[in-house]
């Protein structure tokens, strides 16, 4: 059985997208030509073959916190997130921020 990748972006401010393929880019290997969109995305967690590291584990997970990108609300968060939940291989996991 393949074991779980955990990005923990709890850390990074997540503004915008751009922000979020930022921050996903190194942990996931993403190659220089991914199209940094939702579908993109899908095919490339949902799909395979774009990223090896990502194919090399049965499930990606990616924590975030609850801000900025991520905040209750926040349109592109939820698409994003809508991607997430659909997908089979891949988790999002939203953590409120302290305090």
């Amino acid at each position: 059985m393949r074991d779980e990748l955990i990005v923990d972006l709890r850390a990074v401010p997540l503004g915008s997208l751009d922000d979020f393929w930022d921050a996903v880019a190194g942990p996931c290997a993403l190659p220089d030509w991914f199209g940094r969109n939702l579908d993109a995305w899908w095919d490339t967690v949902e799909n395979g073959g774009i990223s090896e590291v990502l194919d090399a584990h049965g499930l990606l997970v990616v924590r975030v916190t609850e801000a900025g990108l991520f905040a209750p609300g926040a349109v592109d968060g939820d698409r994003l997130a809508g991607v997430f939940a659909d997908a089979s291989r891949a988790r999002l996991e939203r953590v409120r921020p302290p305090g």
